[in-house]
């Protein structure tokens, strides 16, 4: 059940961060776009390159 929660939360983040449509990203993609959105990158840009 953690993880779920885990993983929820993820989503949230990354929503508020501007990553939208993330719901078909696993939890090391949506770190990864997370961790690029916070050193500036623009978060579709970090959402495309976290999903190759």
């Amino acid at each position: 059940m953690a993880d779920r929660e885990q993983l929820h939360d993820l989503r949230q983040q990354a929503h508020q961060a501007g990553i939208e449509g993330n719901s078909k990203m696993t939890e090391n993609q949506l770190r990864e776009a997370l961790r690029k959105v916070g050193k500036g990158a623009d978060p579709q840009m970090a959402k495309r390159e976290a999903k190759r």
